[in-house]
């Protein structure tokens, strides 16, 4: 979890104040929210609930009615705070804060006459912290169509900004592990270096692991070859491009790229084309390809009833 100046923080805010995310497993995953710590406080008692989406104007939550929450936010006057509970991706520890809300109102969900889903309308501005959680996933998001093509070369410089954690990786070619390098990713797909024939991997599907570091976190991304290249001076070598399924590239890998593309145009703009070239054109030679070789090595559980959190606020 960066550090984001206070101008990047409103411009966060007033860019996506009104969007609404809905917290699916992949959301989840990505925002580092630990589920079983989001709590909805009412005067001094906590219900455990389920956040079904949030923005920066309110968020809806799924909740046990019979618990005896209803009776309580009528004797507050429907005011309560939600309790936000994520995983600082930087140290690992719980990073917890609440938001105040009044209750519009609720609902049965899925059927029940048990649970409910509430919808929340926010008093203040939430935290800044919130805000940088969310923002970074919508940036990313949104970029991610936008700069689909733009293409970062891997040198020592990007893999270390990017906290890559090398340029050997691998590419699962029916569901068999062959090593590659490397030599360029993007939003939308990536080039790599391996031993093989292209007329027989051309239009096959596959799958790249792409390993990062700091937190370490691993992405399977999906997709298929569609085009190749010959290797100067290695008949053995070919450079394949893959493309993603887009449909299926993890929320995770979007805000890695996007945090890289972010800080090449915060750090030097006019540096940037240098190592991200828009664009669907070859990438240069790669002269470390003498190293390839053959073979590589659900929706939140429901809210339950009422019970005080850990670190009672």
């Amino acid at each position: 979890m960066g550090v984001l100046t206070s101008q990047k923080i409103t411009v966060y805010y007033e860019r996506f104040k009104e969007i609404d995310v809905t917290f699916t497993k992949g959301i989840i995953q990505a925002t580092g929210l630990f589920t079983q710590q989001v709590y909805l406080k009412c005067v001094s008692d906590f219900w455990p609930c389920v956040i079904y989406s949030s923005s920066f104007q309110g968020a809806k939550i799924v909740a046990n009615v019979r618990s005896g929450l209803a009776a309580k936010l009528q004797q507050a006057n429907n005011y309560a705070s939600l309790r936000y509970c994520f995983k600082n991706a930087d140290t690992g520890n719980p990073v917890t804060f609440f938001v105040a809300a009044r209750v519009m109102g609720f609902a049965p969900y899925g059927g029940s006459q048990d649970v409910a889903m509430f919808t929340l309308q926010f008093t203040q501005r939430p935290p800044d912290v919130l805000i940088e959680i969310m923002g970074r996933l919508l940036d990313a998001n949104v970029n991610s169509a936008k700069r689909r093509e733009e293409r970062i070369l891997i040198t020592v410089e990007s893999q270390r900004k990017m906290n890559l954690l090398a340029k050997e990786s691998a590419v699962f070619i029916q569901g068999v592990p062959r090593r590659c390098i490397l030599r360029d990713i993007s939003f939308s797909g990536a080039k790599m270096i391996m031993v093989g024939v292209p007329k027989f991997l051309v239009d096959k599907e596959a799958a790249l692991r792409v390993d990062f570091d700091d937190p370490r976190e691993s992405f399977l991304l999906k997709g298929k070859f569609v085009r190749s290249e010959d290797v100067e001076g290695r008949k053995d070598l070919t450079a394949l491009a893959i493309l993603f399924d887009e449909s299926l590239v993890s929320m995770g890998y979007k805000m890695r790229i996007n945090d890289y593309l972010g800080s090449l145009r915060s750090a030097a703009p006019a540096s940037a084309g240098a190592e991200a070239a828009p664009g669907a054109g070859a990438a240069p030679t790669d002269a470390a390809v003498s190293e390839a070789a053959t073979t590589a090595p659900a929706a939140p559980a429901g809210a339950g009833t009422r019970a005080a959190p850990a670190g009672k606020a």
